[in-house]
């Protein structure tokens, strides 16, 4: 896959609307659903065999056409499975979901044109006010991956403690422009232009169609209300435990992203993982190739240093 190709990947991953079906492992699995006014949203509950109240961790999925497992239409790598799975083991319970519009949650999607950002972080504490009505758990974690990093970071003072797995410290419009530097040299400034009128909260009719997938007027609102959030400045108003965790093999979220976040939230733990990626796997290899290509090996494990490290940290704070 050449640079290019990978661009228009990211880009997908990053403002794809699209849904698709996943699979659900079975251990210690079950359905929950949050009924919304427009829809339900459905997830699984991984509930150890405990008889005491059960610390849980809220997991939040990334950008795009991301499923409650972490996988989506181009890769299935169960990377989010993998991480319930690990926190059970650990007597630690948690609900991964489907966002509106992805896999059983299709039908709860808003028209494209009428999605906002702020969608996001209303689910979310739905999901929070559901599971503090459920006795069976105790504190609970929101654990944020990828952009899912922003979603939690806005609804963690709701919850009792919270970690951001490779989540932007910048805001979604100077990520995009980097992205989009890549993209060929005469497209560049036209799209830059959009991106800083979107940034003014100006929706856009004149831009180059070869970019119709990201311009495209359904999805500018969302976009619009997307760049309000700067994640440097949210953490700064986090009150509760926090710990910061960002793999140095990442193609997508940069180590630079992670100090900003931290630069701005001191009192973080910070964890800077050798060799882990963005799937949250660890790739020994320097090759772009094989990184990219463990975004679709589901028998590939979690890094093993993410799932001690977030056990200990819940144990210690989320308990």
């Amino acid at each position: 896959m050449n640079r290019f190709n990978f661009l228009i990947f990211l880009i997908i991953m990053t403002f794809g609307l699209i849904s698709f079906s996943q699979d659900s492992g079975k251990t210690n699995e079950s359905t929950i659903v949050l009924v919304t006014s427009s829809g339900n949203i459905y997830g699984t509950l991984n509930m150890p065999t405990t008889k005491k109240k059960a610390p849980i961790a809220l997991i939040i999925a990334g950008s795009g056409p991301t499923d409650r497992n972490g996988n989506n239409n181009f890769a299935t790598n169960n990377s989010l499975k993998m991480l319930a799975d690990a926190l059970a083991e650990k007597n630690i319970a948690s609900i991964r979901f489907d966002k509106r519009g992805v896999g059983q949650s299709k039908d709860a999607a808003k028209e494209e044109i009428e999605m906002r950002f702020e969608d996001n972080i209303a689910d979310i504490e739905g999901w929070l006010d559901l599971i503090k009505t459920d006795g069976r758990f105790g504190k609970i974690t929101i654990i944020g991956h990828s952009e899912g990093s922003l979603i939690g970071m806005l609804s963690a003072n709701k919850a009792d403690a919270y970690i951001s797995l490779a989540g932007p410290g910048r805001p979604a419009d100077v990520v995009l422009k980097e992205q989009l530097s890549s993209i060929p040299q005469s497209m560049q400034p036209g799209a830059f232009v959009v991106i800083d009128s979107l940034k003014m909260g100006h929706t856009v009719t004149n831009y180059d169609k070869r970019l119709f997938s990201l311009f495209r007027p359904s999805v500018q609102p969302y976009m619009i209300s997307w760049m309000k959030f700067d994640p440097a400045k949210e953490i700064s108003k986090v009150k509760v435990p926090t710990m910061i965790v960002q793999g140095t093999k990442d193609l997508q979220v940069s180590i630079e992203d992670s100090k900003l976040l931290f630069e701005n939230f001191k009192k973080a733990k910070y964890l800077l993982i050798p060799n882990m990626n963005h799937v949250l796997k660890s790739i020994i290899s320097d090759e772009r190739k094989d990184n990219f290509d463990s975004y679709g090996d589901a028998k590939m494990p979690l890094d093993k240093t993410l799932a001690k490290e977030i056990q200990k940290f819940i144990k210690k704070y989320g308990s």
